[in-house]
């Protein structure tokens, strides 16, 4: 099992627009119920920061396949302020997700 970690900061005019692209991900993985995959996107207090967390089962990511979060992350680089931060993490202990 793959577990990710991407943390970045938006933009201050990007923030609706953002999270706009965000929840048509999610309505699209709940439309289509892929196996493999528990998900989770994040804002941060500060209103502009973000962490997402992705425990992907099997050599394939599912989100790969969600025409959606192809529109969200093809122009990411734009919204953020830096560059998306992608750490690769190893659970020390995980209940319910």
């Amino acid at each position: 099992m793959r577990q990710v970690i991407v943390r970045y900061k938006l933009k201050k005019d990007r923030v609706a627009e953002h999270e706009a692209l965000i929840k048509a991900v999610f309505a699209e993985l709940v439309e289509s119920a892929p196996e493999g995959i528990q998900y989770g996107a994040f804002r941060e207090p500060d209103g502009v920061s973000y962490v997402h967390v992705a425990f992907i089962r099997g050599k394939k990511n599912p989100l790969d396949a969600i025409a959606a979060f192809e529109k969200f992350t093809a122009r990411i680089g734009e919204r953020c302020v830096d560059k998306p931060e992608v750490a690769e993490v190893t659970p020390i202990g995980v209940y319910g997700f």
